[in-house]
Parts: C-alpha cells; sequence; structure tokens
C-alpha cells in the first residue's frame, strides 16, 4: 500500500513540475530572460557592412555575421572579444581573437558588453584592401 502510495505522490509531483505555471504557456520563454538585441554585419568583398558598431554596456547582444562574398572573411576584433562577455565562444577561433566565415557562411554570438571604449575591427586577410572598421561600447 505504501509503494503504491509513494508511486501516486511521485506522479504528481511529476507532472506538476513538468506543467507550465498558471498563465503561461508551455515552452515561453522565462519572463526574467531578456531579449537578446540582434546586429546583424555582412562581410564582403572587401568591407563590413555596417561597419562602425556601437554597443550599450550591460545590454545582451545576437551578432549575427553573414559572409555574402566569394572569399572567406574574418571579423577579428581581439580586444572586442575581451571586452564583451560571451555566452558561447564556440563560434571564435581557438584564440579568441576571431570569428573565421567561409563564403556563404553565417554565425552568431550572443554577448553582453562590458568594458567601454574604441576597437578596431579587421579583416584580418584583407584589411590592406581597406576592409577595416570600428567598434564602439558606451
Amino acid at each position: 500500500m505504501a509503494s503504491r502510495r509513494n508511486l501516486l505522490l511521485g506522479s504528481i509531483l511529476a507532472l506538476c513540475v513538468a506543467a507550465p505555471a498558471p498563465g503561461r504557456r508551455a515552452g515561453a520563454a522565462d519572463a526574467d530572460t531578456p531579449q537578446a538585441e540582434r546586429v546583424m554585419v555582412v562581410l564582403s568583398e572587401f568591407h563590413f557592412t555596417p561597419d562602425h558598431l556601437r554597443f550599450r554596456r550591460g545590454v545582451l547582444y545576437r551578432l549575427h555575421l553573414e559572409n555574402r562574398g566569394k572569399e572567406l572573411h574574418e571579423f577579428t576584433a581581439p580586444a572586442f572579444f575581451r571586452a564583451v562577455e560571451i555566452k558561447d565562444r564556440s563560434a571564435l577561433t581557438p584564440e579568441g581573437t576571431e570569428i573565421v566565415l567561409q563564403p556563404h557562411e553565417s554565425k552568431e554570438i550572443e554577448f553582453v558588453a562590458q568594458l567601454p571604449g574604441t576597437y578596431p575591427l579587421t579583416c584580418a586577410d584583407h584589411d590592406f584592401e581597406g576592409m577595416t572598421g570600428e567598434i564602439v561600447i558606451e
């Protein structure tokens, strides 16, 4: 009898944990989780669009990079990547200094801007062609 009661209590507990809170849909985003502000940068021969980026300290951003060019391009910004808190660093190179994109590839990172300042942006392979920019954290 006790084991049947424990089974019943366990089932009720499992249903309570799995059920959404009253007034919420299952799978709805947590109200306390901030939405990331999306910023898109297009890389092509031989420029970034836009080439001047501005972020506010303490704000969550989703940086979407898209290589629309025919050549490999890098979003190289070592000082900037040290000045932000990145949720998942897997899109960066092992050194954490750049994001490499093959032609027609896109990648995203989510980050919170931490340290105010002005940071250089380059494509490591094409900076001599003028593929440069600037990132500002206010």
